[in-house]
């Protein structure tokens, strides 16, 4: 639920007129991105805000049910198709292309996909880039067992930048001090990762692997190849939290955060050639 504030950021820059070739997102920055593509300003704060009680949007009721914290046909059926619909033929006819990040189970590797359309299979792989480790299923799709992309590649601008998108604004969900330590749950997951030996391998070390992401992220910004856009302290908000108030602040720090900073991302991507 820290994407509220991403959330607020690409609304900001969606009400400017301000359209990119491409987006990668991970986990929540997937889900919620995604809309930056289908250009559905004001839809992530809306539906959260809406379902932040309902069991089948988030609840232990769905994870005892379901075996997903998140319900998987509520959020990837019920809310795109019925309750908020998804503008899927604005999201296709936008040629800015869309990737997602997640993590490939038994190779323990990143996998970047492009969901063109969002139809068919497509959304099946945003899930498995949104599906945390502990309160999700292993999601199976097109032959891989998938989970949460942030386990193997939280902040993915090295990777993106290795495609060809040399000029990146990069949006944090963590404000710029944060050093992130090893995962409280880890004991947890040695049993539940317990058959995916290269995935736990990399969960291990993830706090070393994101903290030098992290910092990379604000080199490329000294040295003019990125900006990047964080919470200017930490958002006090939970990763499943279910108060409207505390989602609707998280979103307003996002904007916050773009508007003051708006002349500088103008200023960033004034040449012909730009990417988020």
């Amino acid at each position: 639920m820290r994407g509220m504030f991403t959330a607020g950021v690409c609304d900001v820059l969606m009400e400017h007129g301000i359209t990119f070739d491409g987006a990668i997102g991970v986990s929540a920055g997937a889900t919620f991105g995604c809309n930056y593509k289908s250009h559905q300003i004001g839809r992530v704060i809306r539906y959260n805000k809406r379902f932040a009680h309902n069991w089948r949007y988030c609840s232990l009721r769905s994870l005892f049910l379901t075996g997903d914290l998140y319900g998987a046909d509520f959020c990837y059926n019920a809310i795109p198709n019925k309750f908020d619909p998804f503008d899927y033929k604005t999201y296709a006819e936008n040629p800015m292309r869309f990737y997602v990040v997640v993590s490939d189970c038994i190779t323990g590797e990143p996998i970047y996909k492009e969901l063109p359309t969002c139809l068919g299979n497509q959304l099946t792989w945003m899930r498995a880039s949104a599906s945390m480790p502990l309160v999700s299923t292993v999601v199976k799709v097109d032959g891989y067992k998938l989970l949460d992309g942030g386990m193997t590649d939280s902040i993915p601008l090295a990777k993106f930048q290795e495609m060809g998108y040399s000029k990146n604004v990069v949006i944090l969900t963590q404000p710029k001090d944060f050093i992130k330590e090893p995962d409280s749950l880890l004991k947890l997951m040695r049993l539940s990762l317990r058959r995916y030996p290269k995935l736990l391998a990399r969960m291990e070390n993830r706090h070393i692997e994101y903290n030098m992401q992290h910092d990379y992220a604000f080199q490329q910004e000294k040295e003019g190849k990125a900006i990047v856009l964080c919470p200017e302290k930490a958002l006090g908000i939970s990763r499943i939290e279910h108060d409207p108030d505390k989602l609707q602040s998280a979103y307003d720090a996002g904007r916050h955060v773009a508007e003051k900073r708006f002349e500088d991302i103008k200023s960033f991507l004034s040449s012909e050639t730009t990417f988020l």
